[in-house]
């Protein structure tokens, strides 16, 4: 158990040789569930989007294909995800489309109002405080911007709440905690979609 909670816990911030192996699987292990979370986005055409905890950085580069005309900004803690991300869009970073950087949603420095559209792909589950961490991402966004999270746990099925138990700091929210958490760091017109035959989640809220 201990190896393989050593493994299973580089999801929340992945560190060395097994977070290495961690984000190598990463990118292509979470596409299908960030795909169906994609089609979920409404009819917009952004300037500027950041995707929160960016892990491998493979879907701030299906935002820059999504919007050919926004800029993304990627955004992780972990100095691992934030080099991963860097190489994978590597192209998009040179022409001026992208930025990687390092970084706590809990304490986000970035300029207020400054963004169109958030993701968050994967990654509350980790998030110090999702009230206090949402109120951050509210004020990154211009009014009327678009807060997407997509998550693989509904917050009740028995493998996620089987990790839980497994890995430090790991939250599985529900809906309905989601949706509170949204409206009370300032987001209103929450809406959310269940898979129709995976525990997966896609919430979305407008400031």
């Amino acid at each position: 158990m201990g190896l393989f909670k050593s493994f299973v816990s580089q999801t929340r911030k992945p560190e060395g040789l097994l977070g290495k192996m961690m984000l190598s699987g990463m990118n292509s292990g979470h596409a299908k569930l960030a795909d169906w979370g994609f089609t979920h986005l409404p009819e917009i055409t952004p300037e500027k989007a950041v995707d929160l905890g960016c892990g491998g950085g493979r879907n701030a580069g299906e935002l820059l294909k999504r919007y050919p005309n926004a800029h993304v900004t990627a955004i992780d803690y972990s100095e691992l995800s934030v080099e991963k991300a860097k190489e994978y869009n590597k192209t998009m970073i040179t022409a001026g489309r992208c930025k990687v950087q390092q970084g706590d949603v809990s304490d986000l420095r970035l300029a207020a109002e400054a963004f169109d559209l958030a993701t968050a792909f994967e990654t509350i589950y980790f998030w110090p405080g999702i009230e206090r961490c949402f109120a951050q991402v509210a004020k990154i966004l211009k009014p009327g911007g678009t807060f997407m999270i997509c998550n693989e746990s509904d917050g009740m099925d028995p493998t996620s709440l089987k990790y839980e138990k497994i890995i430090d700091g790991m939250k599985n929210h529900t809906v309905e905690e989601i949706a509170s958490a949204l409206k009370a760091a300032g987001f209103s017109e929450v809406v959310s979609d269940h898979h129709p035959s995976k525990p997966w989640i896609t919430v979305l809220a407008k400031k």
